[in-house]
């Protein structure tokens, strides 16, 4: 009875063991992972021309203090949508063009 009861516990640990090694395996062949591309980020430069901008046309009451702050990302999202871009609060390439803002050399191969 000893030795069925090994033998069956044997039995179990190996079968676990092969069942989690296909199951990692599985898992790494079958998604694909895609490495992202470098962040598109703006300059506090850039940042400060912006929340003037904003600030003139009335989507920012602000301090033009050259961060991303919530206000200033609420301001974005309202200029964009009255200009008809993407809304997404951010400073990036399409944004920064639509306001005459220029861009980095990196910004530009982005």
């Amino acid at each position: 009875m000893k030795k069925f009861l090994t033998l069956t516990l044997l039995l179990c640990l190996f079968t676990t063991g092969a069942l989690a090694q296909n199951t990692s395996t599985s898992t790494q062949t079958g998604t694909k992972q895609t490495k992202r591309g470098p962040v598109f980020r703006a300059t506090k430069e850039q940042i400060n021309q912006a929340q003037a901008i904003l600030k003139s046309r009335g989507f920012y009451n602000g301090e033009q203090i050259g961060k991303l702050d919530e206000a200033t990302r609420e301001g974005l999202r309202r200029y964009q949508q009255a200009e008809g871009l993407k809304i997404t609060g951010t400073l990036n390439k399409l944004t920064l063009e639509k306001m005459n803002i220029a861009l980095t050399e990196k910004q530009k191969s982005m």
